[in-house]
């Protein structure tokens, strides 16, 4: 049986699944961090620090009253979170550590030269005895032998190289971060007891893509049925199992060619539209915005990372955030926060061609600038470019 939504209908489904509606309410503190990370399956982690670094953003967007302890806490103390390869490196639930193991066991079958050589089974002994004996080690505790120089981004010298193969392979985990630098540990002495650490078999693993994927983003065409970097050779089986008992339900959306599927529960229940004045400043690797091209089929909005381009070939700027007004994308900011001053910076502010009414909504974006910059520990908000630029008078009278 087919579902028919309407292109307002789907992308309502896929707000409310991301948490971004206005009508989940998860619980303060360190809990509502967990339902937060569990409802989107992973957090990815990211180094560009000219705002609050990704996984910060993702969180507070959905948790108002987070604060990046409480995501340390969770990993290094609670051990209700562990890191991991999802779509990038993420923070991932805890419970979904079974799934994961089978990627492990793929990365200790990839085994490169290197790694079987003397030199890589000499260096991976050595790592794993200091470790053992002196406890959780940053990459930076292990010097490179003498004599040998380090040369490019990717000429890691031999223990960094080794560190990475043996988190990949499950061996190492990360015991926690300082100053954003990983502290890798013992599994056995990181991951709890209680943790189940039965590989799936690759029929489990598929239903829990489908699963996962549709939960998160609440409908997805099936081309995009993958999780992290890998499509899943039994996805077509699992849906076509999930199908045929009722939890997974086949959808068309008005004006889409492609099949799409949602989860049965989900499409009976789509939840309340997110108002109008409902405004979220979003992270370019918030989990609603990463499958770029999923973005531009189902919201009809381009969004591409220009931080890695010459300045001169940027269109939107350094690094672009999305905001999204109920259920539009209506433009995007590209932001500095400056610490020492205590200043906010839009260095330029793109409202969508399409979007009409923009002007209606910029005392509620003016309001979201505001928090926006207090969870950056901000203090002041200036406005530098806008475009089309008769929108900066009125927009900055709303932010005084």
């Amino acid at each position: 049986m087919l579902t028919r939504l309407s292109q307002s209908e789907a992308r309502r489904l896929a707000i409310s699944s991301q948490g971004l509606d206005g009508h989940w309410h998860p619980p303060k503190g360190k809990e509502g961090v967990v339902e937060a990370i569990g409802r989107l399956g992973y957090v990815q982690i990211d180094t560009i620090a000219v705002v609050e670094r990704a996984h910060h953003h993702t969180l507070w967007a959905r948790c108002p009253d987070y604060t990046p302890q409480m995501l340390h806490q969770l990993q290094t103390v609670d051990r209700r979170i562990f890191e991991y390869w999802a779509n990038a490196a993420s923070y991932i639930p805890m419970a979904d550590y079974r799934f994961y193991l089978p990627q492990m066991r793929a990365a200790a079958n990839r085994r490169h030269e290197w790694y079987l050589s003397n030199e890589g089974r000499e260096i991976r002994k050595h790592v794993m005895a200091r470790i053992r004996d002196e406890g959780p080690l940053r990459s930076a505790d292990f010097k490179a032998p003498t004599g040998r120089k380090r040369g490019s981004w990717w000429d890691w010298k031999p223990a960094k190289q080794a560190l990475e193969w043996l988190f990949d392979m499950g061996e190492l985990m990360i015991a926690e971060r300082r100053n954003f630098q990983r502290l890798y540990d013992l599994t056995e002495r990181v991951l709890p007891a209680s943790v189940n650490t039965t590989v799936p078999s690759p029929e489990d693993v598929a239903r829990f893509i489908v699963r996962r994927v549709l939960g998160t983003w609440g409908v997805a065409p099936v081309s995009e049925l993958r999780w992290g970097w890998h499509r899943h050779p039994g996805i077509a089986d699992a849906v076509a199992e999930l199908t045929s008992t009722g939890e997974v339900t086949a959808v068309r959306i008005g004006g889409l060619e492609e099949d799409w599927l949602a989860l049965t529960r989900t499409v009976e229940a789509p939840g309340q539209a997110p108002g109008s004045d409902h405004v979220h400043i979003l992270s370019p690797f918030d989990s609603m915005v990463i499958r770029r091209s999923h973005l531009a089929r189902l919201f009809d909005f381009h969004c591409k990372l220009e931080c890695y381009m010459p300045a001169p070939k940027r269109q939107w700027g350094y690094f672009c955030l999305p905001i999204l007004c109920g259920e539009r994308f209506i433009g995007r900011i590209d932001a500095k926060a400056h610490r020492k001053a205590k200043t906010l910076i839009v260095r330029k502010l793109i409202a969508e061609p399409s979007v009409r009414e923009f002007y209606g909504v910029l005392a509620a974006l003016a309001s979201t600038l505001w928090t926006f910059a207090a969870f950056n520990g901000c203090e002041q908000v200036v406005i530098e470019k806008t475009t089309p630029a008769q929108l900066k008078k009125p927009l900055q009278r709303e932010l005084t």
